[in-house]
Order: structure tokens, then C-alpha cells, then sequence
């Protein structure tokens, strides 16, 4: 194997640098449109894998559906060690392939003509990672519940769906549809995505066969196994029925009935806000993990120990945050934003974690009031830190700072207020979810659809806050019967309006880099700047 071949890769933004990050050769083909990935649309996966607890141990192979976009012999499959490819075939034909860590490069056979669909099969096998601290760290959790029975549950945001199966390991190819077969022991059972089929019983073991319709970013593809039990309602959503099912472990299910009550509060929320559930088709499943939770399209999964808040605390600190499940909401209102609206590389992972935080408030917003849902937004910012810019390096499988949660969710919250009309906002948000419908974006995208649709330049608006760890400072000073402010701390020609309160009239402003006066009563008169727009304060 030849050396990794190390990229330094230095960000730097307007203000100097801000972070230098080391890649390598694996980085590159695992977070880049390889011309071995580029010439070929993913159409179709039959995923068929057989678990065994009781060794850690999987095996099974992958059907692969796909249509020739260009002519090439060569196609890339992505897996993971210590899990190894043990076979490839097409038409039955048996394939070589040669590996550069966790990218196979398949050399085909058959002639690949442009508009032809064929397919390749990928049989694999191995003791997959165990995750270390799921689901940020994750891979296969292999836990047992308090009676001792197994229970195993798969994570792989950012490190990768090849961590436990074999298929293209890229965003920016979303599959189709796929069916997802997982053989376990006898006496458990596995829950993933879409609709379950039919089981298969065998003499030791069970086979679950699932059907997803709808195309499914890879990470959200997962296998719960255990000793689950079922319950399940039917929300009337504003595509007609929806079936909401509910797994659990068998000791859980009536603690679980009373405190899954905020599933289809949620629901009717986002729905509200964000538009239809964009997986009618394959409807919602909640589903209990040995882990935290993810939001694993139409199977989410659930670990919180049915507790309000995130295990119980209130990450705003505002008392809202007790008010409603943490991973429910958040975990769900990712299927709006990640599944629905899916970034196209990692770097952009904003899209799915800025909108999804900021969901949490508008979930208050419709139960309890706009002020609440400020309070909450406005307490989030505690936990920023400001280290290193939102977006992270493009074609290196790199996600950006962690600020994407709480930063990213009070800069949309600013961007509300920006918009300064409530029922325009939601428009855009449900705009957002119906033109973007089950699509895979860019940064960029988002960015022209908010400017567009807002009636606003927000380029600079974005570079402030995406590309750029600083906060603006708007200084502010009252000299006589004039109000006097400028930004700093900003980009170039960053001039983002703000709403003040004088003497409790309220108004616009409009600051930049150079020093502008409004008038005032007075030297003593009343000025609250509107706290919901992301800024520092400073009074000189």
C-alpha cells in the first residue's frame, strides 16, 4: 500500500488565519466525487446482512443498482476495515478489485454503455468498529437490556454508512429506494427504515425485510435489534393519514405510551412550520437505542431515558427546554432537514444542524408563544464558542465547528428577525422543504433560495456567520439628542439592520463600519437594542 498522502489544507478568511487542518489520500477519497463514483447514478440497494451478537460479528452482501452516466471500467465501493469485501460479482461473474483503505475500486467486466442499468453485488463480512461513544463516535453499539437479551443498534453520521456496510459513501448520490433484510437470533427483533415486508422464520434465527420508497441518505439507513414491543397511532397530517409506530424494550412500553405523547405534538408542529413529513410513504417510527438517539430517516432512533430536556437539563438554561423531549424534537425535525433537505458534502452540515436546533424553538413557538421561543433561541447562545467557522474544508469528508447547533440555529433565529413577518417566514420555511423536496444541496443553494425569498442580500449576512468567527459588536454611544453606532468585528460591507426601542418607540437602524446617528430625546433617553438579532453589545 502506498504512503497517505498528506494535504495541508489552511482556512483563512478575511480576518487571518483561522484553523489548519492535515488530510489524507483516504480523507480525499472518501469526502470527494471520485471520477470512480462520478460516472454512474445510484438507482437501487438490497442490503441483506445476518447480525450475531454473541460474536460481534456480521455478514452479508449488498446489491447495487445503478445507470452508466459515462463510459468507465472502474467503480468505487466504500468499506470500512476490519470489515472486508470477500467477493464481488456481476451477472455471476466473479470481479477483482483492489482497495486503498476504506475505498474498493471494482474493475468491471461488462462493457458500461451510457443509459444501461446494471448492478454489482458486494458480499462482506468481518467484526465491524464498535462504536465508542455512539452516536458521535459510532459504528455497531452491542449492549444488552436489564433482563440480558441483546440489544444492538448501528450510528454512523460523519464517520460513515461504510463502517458497517458496503455502498457509495458520498451525499452527493442519494439512493432511490433499497430494501434492507437483517437476520438476527430468534427471540429478537430488528426495526429499520420504511416499512416492514414480511419476516422469515428459520430455525434459529429471524429475517426482517424492510422497503424504503423513498431515496435515503446513507448514514440514515440503520439496524436496531432487540426485545422490542409495538404501539402505533395514526396522525391525520396534511398528506392524509400517517402511521406513527412506536418500538420498544418490552419493559418500557407503558412508560413509553404516556411520554411518546411528544411525537405527534411534534408533528403537528413542524408540519405547521415546515410543511408535510416528507416520508408519508415510509411513515415514522420512533424506535428505542442502547445510545443517545439519530435521526435515522422514518426510524428515528430514541435514548434519552424518557426524560424532558436533554437527559434532563435545559441546554438554554431559560426552563423552557424541560417542556418537551430533547432528542423527540430535535431527532424528528431532522427528517425536515438532513433527510428531506440532505447536504451535499459534510462541510455543509450547517443545513442540517442550524435548521434542526432552531426547530426546537419554533416547536415552543406553536405550544407556548413567540417570547418563548426567543427565550429559549436567546439562552442557546451560552454554548457557543466561537472557535472556528461553521463551514468546514470541501472534499475532505470535513464537518465544521460544533457552533453549527446553537450559533447556526440563533443566526436563522436573526434571520427571522430580519424578515420581520411571521407568516412570510414560515412560507420560506415550507418553501425551503417543498422546492428542495428530497433533495441534496449546497451551501450556496440555501443561501440564493433565502435571498431570493426573503427579498434580501444575505451574502454578507452569511459570510458573517458561516465563514467568520467573529460576533459583530455594534458600539453605541448617546452624545446630546443623538444615538451614535457602528459594527466591528465584521466582514467587508456588512451592514445588517437592527430593530431599537427608543424611549419605547421601536424602529430600525442601520449600522456599518462607519459611525451613524439617529435622534434621540435626549442624553438620558431609553435604547434597548433588540436582543433576538446575534450581536455584542457595547456602549462607549
Amino acid at each position: 500500500m502506498k504512503k497517505a498522502l498528506l494535504i495541508c489544507v489552511t482556512l483563512l478568511l478575511s480576518n487571518g488565519v483561522y484553523a489548519q487542518k492535515t488530510f489524507t489520500k483516504t480523507d480525499t477519497l472518501r469526502g470527494s466525487i471520485t471520477p470512480e463514483r462520478a460516472w454512474w447514478d445510484l438507482n437501487y440497494y438490497h442490503l441483506d446482512v445476518t447480525v450475531d451478537p454473541a460474536k460481534k460479528y456480521i455478514s452479508g452482501k449488498n446489491t447495487i443498482k445503478y445507470t452508466v452516466l459515462d463510459k468507465n471500467q472502474v467503480l468505487q465501493v466504500d468499506l470500512q476495515p476490519p470489515l472486508k469485501i470477500t467477493k464481488v460479482t456481476q451477472k455471476g461473474k466473479k470481479l477483482k478489485f483492489t482497495s486503498a483503505t476504506n475505498a474498493h475500486f471494482i474493475k468491471l467486466k461488462q462493457k458500461q454503455e451510457i443509459g444501461a442499468v446494471n448492478q454489482i453485488v458486494v458480499y462482506y463480512e468481518g467484526n465491524p468498529k464498535e462504536a465508542v461513544n455512539a452516536p458521535w463516535d459510532g459504528g455497531f453499539s452491542w449492549s444488552k437490556d436489564k433482563n440480558g437479551k441483546p440489544f444492538v443498534a448501528t450510528s454512523c453520521q460523519g464517520l460513515g454508512a461504510s463502517v458497517w456496510w458496503p455502498n457509495k459513501d458520498h451525499m452527493y448520490d442519494e439512493v432511490d429506494s433499497m430494501r434492507i433484510s437483517v437476520t438476527n437470533p430468534k427471540g429478537l427483533s430488528n426495526i429499520s427504515n420504511g416499512r416492514l415486508e414480511k419476516i422469515e422464520e428459520h430455525a434459529n434465527t429471524v429475517t426482517s425485510h424492510w422497503v424504503v420508497k423513498n431515496p435515503i441518505n446513507n448514514y440514515g439507513v440503520n439496524v436496531n435489534i432487540g426485545d422490542y414491543v409495538h404501539f402505533s397511532e395514526v396522525y391525520n397530517g396534511e398528506k392524509g393519514p400517517l402511521t406513527m409506530d412506536y418500538y420498544v424494550l418490552r419493559d418500557n412500553l407503558e412508560k413509553a405510551k404516556v411520554h411518546f405523547k411528544d411525537a405527534p405534538k411534534m408533528m403537528k408542529a413542524f408540519e405547521h412550520w415546515f410543511g408535510p413529513y416528507p416520508f408519508y410513504e415510509d411513515g415514522y417510527k420512533l424506535v428505542e437505542a442502547p445510545y443517545l438517539g439519530m435521526e435515522h430517516q422514518s426510524s428515528v432512533t430514541y435514548g434519552n431515558n424518557y426524560m424532558k430536556g436533554y437527559k434532563g437539563n435545559d441546554f438554554s438554561g431559560s426552563g423552557w427546554g424541560i417542556k418537551f423531549d430533547y432528542l423527540i424534537i430535535h431527532e424528528s425535525g431532522h427528517e425536515w432537514f438532513a433527510n428531506n433537505i440532505t447536504n451535499k458534502d459534510i462541510a455543509d452540515m450547517w443545513i442540517h444542524e442550524s435548521f434542526t436546533t432552531y426547530s426546537e424553538s419554533i416547536f415552543l413557538d406553536y405550544y407556548y408563544g413567540t417570547q418563548a421561543a426567543n427565550e429559549y433561541i436567546i439562552g442557546l447562545r451560552r454554548n457557543i464558542a466561537n472557535d472556528s467557522p461553521i463551514i468546514g474544508n470541501y472534499d475532505v469528508n470535513d464537518e465544521g465547528s460544533g457552533d453549527m447547533y446553537f450559533k447556526g440555529a440563533n443566526m436563522i433565529h436573526t434571520l427571522r428577525q430580519l424578515v420581520d413577518n411571521d407568516e412570510k417566514w414560515r412560507r420560506i420555511l415550507r418553501g425551503l422543504n417543498k422546492d428542495f423536496y428530497h433533495s441534496v444541496v449546497t451551501t450556496e443553494q440555501i443561501e440564493d433560495y433565502l435571498s431570493h425569498q426573503s427579498g434580501k442580500d444575505l451574502s454578507t449576512f452569511f459570510n458573517q456567520y458561516l465563514r467568520d468567527v467573529r460576533i459583530p459588536t455594534l458600539e453605541y454611544k448617546i452624545k446630546g439628542n443623538s444615538l451614535q453606532y457602528r459594527y466591528t468585528n465584521i466582514v467587508a460591507d456588512f451592514d445588517m439592520p437592527l430593530k431599537v426601542k427608543i424611549d419605547d418607540k421601536e424602529q430600525w437602524v442601520f449600522p456599518s463600519a462607519d459611525w451613524k446617528t439617529t435622534k434621540v430625546s435626549s442624553k438620558n433617553a431609553s435604547v434597548i437594542f433588540d436582543p433576538n438579532f446575534y450581536i455584542n453589545l457595547k456602549k462607549i
